[in-house]
C-alpha cells in the first residue's frame, strides 16, 4: 500500500491528470495463479459487458454451509493469495465465493474504481443465483482495498445480505492516498483527489444490517483511524473489532474469536 502515490503526485495534480482518478495507483493485480491443494474449490467464470472475471467458490465439504461469505480481497495479488486467509472460514462451515476483478488472476480488463463498482453488482447478482447460496444467508466481506466495494455492495444490496464485515479497513481512494503520501502533500490529495464512492460515506446508508469492522491498533499498512472513521460513521447494529498483529492478521491470532463472530452474525 505504502507504493500507492510517489512524490511526483504534487507536479501531476496540478496537471490535470487527477481527473483520471489514479485508478493505476491503487490497483496491483497478478495474472499468475499460486497452486490450491488445500482446499477443494470451482473454478467460475462471470461475464460482464466489458470484461470476463475468474472467481473460485469454496464449499464445506458434504455439509450444507451456515452461510455464504462474498469476499472482495484487497489491491494485490488474485483470488489464489487470499485462499489461505478464508480456508478457516470453509473449515468451519462456511461456503466462500471470492472474485477477481478485472486484470486479476485469470479476468480480462484493467481495473478501475467504476469498473470495479459495476462489475461487482453483477458478480453479487449472478452470485446469489446459484442453487448452492440461494437459500443461505450471504455475508459481504472486504478485506483491505476491498472494503470499499464490500461497503458499496452492502449499501446497495441491504434487503438482500445478512451482514457486512470489513478488514483492515480503507475509509476512502482519497484518505488512503493522503495517508499513504508525505505529509507535506497529504492537504493537496485532500483537496484535489476525489473518490467515486467511500466506505465512510457508504456506511452511513446502511440501516438494519449488522457490520463488524476489524482492524489492528498496529496495522502499519492502514491507519487504524480509517477504520475507526468507518465505525464511528456507521449505524447500529455494529461492532468495532480492535485486534493486535499486522494487517488481516485477525485470523491467524484469533481464528476462534474470528469464526465465533461471523457464527453471531448469521444466528448460528
Amino acid at each position: 500500500m505504502k507504493q500507492i502515490f510517489s512524490i511526483t503526485l504534487a507536479f501531476t495534480l496540478f496537471s490535470g491528470s487527477v481527473l483520471a482518478q489514479f485508478d493505476s495507483k491503487f490497483y496491483f493485480p497478478v495474472k499468475a495463479w499460486k497452486d490450491i491443494d488445500s482446499v477443494k474449490y470451482e473454478a467460475v467464470t462471470i461475464k460482464t459487458d466489458t470484461a470476463t472475471l475468474s472467481g473460485i467458490m469454496l464449499k464445506p465439504g458434504n455439509k450444507h454451509a451456515i452461510a455464504t461469505i462474498l469476499y472482495f480481497h484487497g489491491a494485490g495479488g488474485n483470488v489464489t493469495t487470499y485462499v489461505p486467509l478464508v480456508k478457516p472460514f470453509v473449515d468451519a462451515g462456511f461456503g466462500v465465493f471470492m472474485i477477481d476483478m478485472q486484470g486479476y488472476g485469470k479476468s480480462t480488463g484493467k481495473p478501475t474504481h467504476l469498473d470495479i463498482a459495476h462489475d461487482a453488482q453483477v458478480v453479487f447478482d449472478s452470485v446469489l443465483l446459484r442453487k448452492d447460496i440461494d437459500k443461505t444467508k450471504v455475508i459481504v466481506m472486504g478485506a483491505s482495498m476491498g472494503t470499499q466495494i464490500a461497503t458499496k455492495i452492502a449499501k446497495d444490496n441491504q434487503d438482500r445480505i445478512a451482514a457486512l464485515v470489513l478488514e483492515g479497513t480503507i475509509s476512502s481512494f482519497t484518505d488512503i492516498a493522503a495517508d499513504s503520501s508525505p505529509k507535506e502533500q497529504q492537504a493537496m490529495i485532500r483537496n484535489f483527489l476525489k473518490s467515486p464512492y467511500a466506505a465512510k460515506e457508504d456506511v452511513k446508508g446502511i440501516k438494519n444490517t449488522p457490520k463488524l469492522i476489524i482492524h489492528s491498533i498496529a496495522d502499519s499498512t492502514v491507519p487504524y483511524s480509517e477504520g475507526k472513521m468507518v465505525y464511528d460513521n456507521a449505524l447500529e447494529p455494529k461492532e468495532l473489532w480492535t485486534v493486535k498483529g499486522e494487517h488481516l492478521d485477525a485470523i491467524n491470532l484469533y481464528r476462534n474469536e474470528y469464526i465465533k463472530k461471523l457464527k453471531k452474525l448469521v444466528n448460528q
